[in-house]
């Protein structure tokens, strides 16, 4: 029979792996007992049994899916091999559903205080590297956001309503807050004139809305007869006469006026913003998309609806002045053109307690604004130095012809040219001699076809800037008065 010789270290090894497990062995025997007595409700006595045997051991230990988890202080981790087969390996996986049941696809999954982060697949469900001590949040649109502290490697969370939810979707920008109305089925433009008045360098209502509605636009125009005065009103480009106006919700009458030469709205008929002071108004309304489908055809551009004041025993007065200061001012001289001066006041009183009448006049000063270039073409020729010369002695030899090639009246015609082209002194010899020669009204066109316009403007006393195009604003002296008043005469009929 061999004998059998142990070395220390081994036998040491041995023992020391035997008495860890009768240690196991007897804690978890012992919490067995523990827990079965009563009246211990909240102690946790597995856990005080374990801490008071593995502790003069230098042992740590922790609970994973009701296993425990050794961990060593100071000796080698081989020893516990056995008992840590089933240690953690850093990756934690679980599945996100709703209060139903049903799986949560993209939900936002974040190891907190680190940059560890992933979204849940199609089937609610997750994988993230993490460690048992770790915190997990869950967020989720219109969901309560839920944080999970980690105690095993599956993690299976709820997440419920009451968080934040998303209200409005914007896809495109046709509506802004704080101007356009975002609780209406299509977009509503508010603009508080007042303050819109307020934020611009403008008086004239349709000014204002250049500014404020960015569908809006009206231009100012010049040589366009009547259009110089009433500025056409668009919206979204299309023609004055598609855009309907409400005031206080009825209708407002167009004009008279057909937009011509070239003018925006060309051929059409609007109506006159700028007749209704702005300083009247209390806001206004622009409604763009779906406009046709409630009002008619009148409105395929839009409704623009003017929604007067109406407040009472309050005086409000407002006075403005301004002008241009521009290197194009007066004709492109510099210094300033354009001024202008405007008094408003506005008053309201109520009508026993069952209306208002509010008041508004408005008194406005606008000088003219010139944008034209100094001339530079022929103005005069030699015929008009004559003409001008017989004109002055009471002979007007424009109106011996209505056809200059075919008049009887060539004779005298002639004779009055050649009575009266001496005196024009800045004539040469040469012109002065072609023109006397001439006996027929051709070879007369010929001699005086010959440009003067400087002689004459010195003979005149005028300057090429006075024939210059007049490309600006009209001068115009405005006063207008508004009422808006409303009176209740029974529950069912009122006086607007």
């Amino acid at each position: 029979m061999k004998k059998t010789v142990f070395k220390k270290p081994l036998l040491m090894r041995i023992m020391k792996i035997a008495l860890f497990q009768f240690v196991l062995t007897l804690v978890f025997s012992s919490a067995a007992l523990a827990n079965t007595i009563k009246d211990q409700k909240k102690l946790n006595t597995k856990s005080s049994v374990l801490t008071r045997v593995l502790k003069p051991l230098k042992i740590n230990y922790t609970e994973v899916s009701h296993q425990i988890i050794l961990q060593k202080q100071g000796i080698n981790a081989d020893v516990f091999s056995t008992l840590n087969q089933n240690k953690v390996d850093g990756t934690i996986k679980g599945r996100v559903v709703d209060e139903k049941g049903e799986a949560l696809t993209g939900v936002t999954v974040v190891v907190k205080g680190t940059t560890k982060s992933t979204t849940t697949d199609f089937d609610g469900t997750y994988s993230i590297k993490a460690e048992i001590g770790d915190v997990l949040q869950f967020s989720y649109v219109g969901l309560t956001t839920k944080t999970v502290t980690i105690k095993e490697t599956t993690v299976n969370v709820t997440l419920t309503g009451g968080g934040e939810t998303l209200l409005d979707v914007v896809v495109v920008g046709s509506r802004k807050k704080g101007r356009v109305a975002l609780d209406t089925p299509v977009a509503i433009d508010v603009i508080n004139i007042g303050s819109s008045a307020a934020a611009t360098p403008q008086t004239d209502l349709t000014q204002i809305l250049n500014y404020a509605a960015p569908s809006f636009t009206s231009n100012t125009t010049t040589v366009a007869d009547g259009t110089d005065h009433i500025d056409p009103a668009q919206l979204r480009g299309l023609g004055p006469d598609q855009v309907l106006v409400l005031l206080n919700g009825k209708r407002r009458h167009s004009t008279s006026l057909v937009n011509v030469n070239g003018t925006p709205g060309r051929g059409s008929v609007g109506t006159d913003l700028n007749s209704i002071p702005s300083f009247a108004i209390d806001r206004l309304e622009v409604l763009r998309d779906g406009a046709a489908a409630q009002y008619g055809s009148d409105a395929i551009a839009g409704v623009i609806n003017v929604a007067m004041k109406k407040g009472t025993g309050k005086l409000e007065g407002s006075l403005v002045s301004g002008a241009n200061f521009s290197d194009g001012a007066n004709d492109h001289t510099g210094g300033v053109d354009g001024i202008k001066h405007q008094l408003d006041l506005n008053y309201g009183f109520k009508l026993k307690d069952k209306g208002f009448i509010n008041l508004t006049a408005s008194l406005q000063k606008r000088d003219i604004t010139s944008r034209a270039g100094t001339e530079a073409g022929a103005i005069f020729n030699a015929y008009n130095a004559v003409e001008k010369r017989a004109l002055s002695n009471g002979v007007n030899i424009s109106s011996l012809f209505s056809n200059i090639t075919n008049t009887p009246n060539q004779a005298a015609i002639i004779g009055h040219i050649k009575n009266f082209a001496p005196s024009v002194s800045y004539f040469t010899p040469a012109q002065q001699t072609a023109i006397a020669n001439a006996t027929t009204i051709g070879a007369m066109q010929t001699a005086l076809n010959f440009d003067v316009t400087d002689n004459e403007l010195a003979a005149r006393g005028l300057n090429r800037k006075d024939f210059n195009m007049r490309v600006g604003q009209s001068e115009l002296v405005s006063g207008q008065f508004f009422l808006n008043g409303e009176y209740e005469i029974n529950s069912n009929i009122k006086a607007y």
